[in-house]
């Protein structure tokens, strides 16, 4: 399993993972750009304040994410049903 050392939010992490490479440095951006995102909108405030801001910014991206594919899986299921 590869192990991958990012500077993420100006900390310095290590990991290993089954993650290629293209999938860790999209998910690295997609972090830096949610971090710029908030820095731009909340100004000056504390790190810890500003990782739980980005924490749950990206756990509503998940929710929303996933009520999405539940809703496209229900409308696959009518389609499907109807075809039959």
């Amino acid at each position: 399993m590869p192990r991958y050392t990012l500077t993420l939010l100006g900390l310095e992490i290590s990991f290993k993972t089954d993650a290629d490479n293209p999938r860790i440095e999209a998910a690295q951006a997609f972090i830096d750009n949610k971090h710029k995102e908030l820095v731009a909108g909340a100004g000056d405030i504390s790190k810890e304040k500003l990782l739980t801001y980005l924490l749950l910014s990206l756990a509503d991206d998940y929710l929303v994410a996933t009520d999405k594919l539940q809703r496209l899986e229900e409308k696959i299921g009518e389609i499907l049903e109807k075809t039959s």
